[in-house]
């Protein structure tokens, strides 16, 4: 059974055999050369203790010699391999500190990780100093967490507005077969006259019509999320008189003027997307204004980007509302209408901004102080040289064209 060793045990191992096999070749080099001047610097002191007598014989140089080398060498191996002993010992005693004191930041990521959750992201990596390379491996780290939490709050956020969405449509489409089926209950509850039958067909006509609109536009909001699949180059502002044109009888209807001030801008797109795109901003504009009214709209290619602007004169919207209104189902003052009096889908504005995402544009809502929107929408200009739209193309509304609001 093998052992696992943590990383500080592993790095005092290593650097513990490191100083170990060091010290071995010191010690192996000193015995070396000791013994090799040994050899050739030894020398030999006789002293005479006879006081002139006849000297005794002196034992024989080389063997005297031989014998001193001999006892030097073994006491300077024994010297050697217990100083080795002392200073391999004291080298790992140092080393399992070092270790520890360097593989603290380590150990303080593992823990921070080992407290994160999914409902636990605020926590980071305390940064020490000196910025070496731990600190940037625990700013590493911290970045990694921040785009972490960034994504699950992405992810939140989506999961919200898809559960709203799903509830709003829902909502949307059950309203209508709540009328139809009250319609039925009542008219049918005894014996109906031809008036009342005439009377409850209307109702179901009108609330399957309503059911209609939205089934329509959501149709289209899932279609405007694909984008062009074949770009061409469209002018926002022959798109724009096209649309005007169609609308000047019911702003006429509503007592409400239409200005333009239409400049060439080009964009890379869809025609019958971005024909759809100012056909709601328009009838948005319209619809939500008060007799007497105007809407003003204008086009115009700057260095970077070409833009649209519909300016119209309506009802006060809060300001911090405005952004709102880009979301399915919403209308004025942030709340969802139950009952639908204008013949309006709740999703029109849903609509441009999918429109506007998928050419790779941006839209800005302001609520203007004396009432009503200041709404602009910029996409980038033509990069690449793509096919024209043909010329005069119309962009006859749909089915679902109708009840496009906001």
């Amino acid at each position: 059974m093998s052992v696992r060793l943590s990383a500080r045990a592993r790095l005092s191992v290593l650097f513990t055999a490191l100083v170990l096999a060091a010290g071995i070749a010191l010690t192996a080099l000193t015995y070396l050369l000791m013994r090799r001047n040994l050899a050739h610097r030894l020398t030999l002191v006789h002293i005479d203790p006879s006081n002139g007598g006849p000297p005794p014989e002196p034992p024989a140089p080389p063997d005297l010699a031989e014998h001193l080398r001999s006892e030097t060498l073994a006491e300077l191996l024994t010297q050697a391999g217990v100083a080795l002993g002392v200073v391999t010992v004291l080298a790992a005693a140092l080393v399992w500190l070092v270790a520890g004191r360097v593989l603290r930041p380590i150990r303080a990521i593992s823990a921070t990780a080992q407290r994160l959750s999914a409902e636990n992201l605020r926590e980071r990596v305390p940064v020490t100093t000196p910025r070496d390379e731990l600190a940037a491996l625990a700013d590493t780290v911290n970045g990694m967490l921040d785009r972490i939490q960034q994504g699950v709050t992405e992810r939140d956020r989506v999961l919200h507005s898809q559960r709203m969405f799903t509830a709003n449509a829902a909502h949307e489409l059950r309203t209508p077969l709540t009328t139809v089926r009250t319609a039925i209950d009542v008219t049918l509850d005894g014996q109906p006259s031809r008036s009342e039958l005439l009377t409850m067909a209307a109702d179901i006509r009108t609330a399957v019509e309503q059911s209609q609109r939205t089934l329509d536009g959501l149709l289209t909001l899932a279609r405007s999320h694909v984008g062009p699949a074949e770009p061409r180059t469209v002018d926002l502002a022959a798109a724009a008189a096209g649309v005007l044109d169609r609308a000047t009888e019911g702003a006429a209807t509503r007592d409400v003027t239409l200005r333009t001030d239409l400049r060439p801008a080009p964009v890379d797109g869809e025609p019958v997307l971005l024909e759809r795109m100012i056909g709601n901003l328009v009838d948005n504009a319209v619809r939500y204004n008060h007799p007497g009214g105007h809407v003003t709209l204008s086009t115009e290619a700057a260095a970077t980007h070409a833009s649209l602007r519909i300016r119209n004169t309506g009802a006060a919207v809060p300001p911090g509302e405005a952004a709102a209104l880009l979301e399915p189902f919403v209308r004025g003052e942030g709340a969802r209408t139950h009952t639908r009096t204008d013949g309006g889908a709740g999703l029109g504005l849903s609509i441009v901004q999918a429109i506007v995402t998928a050419h790779r544009g941006e839209i800005e809502v302001i609520a203007r102080p004396t009432g009503g929107l200041d709404i602009t929408v910029r996409f980038p200009l033509p990069v690449s040289p793509v096919r024209e739209a043909p010329p005069g193309r119309a962009a006859h509304p749909g089915p679902d064209q109708a009840g496009a609001d906001r």
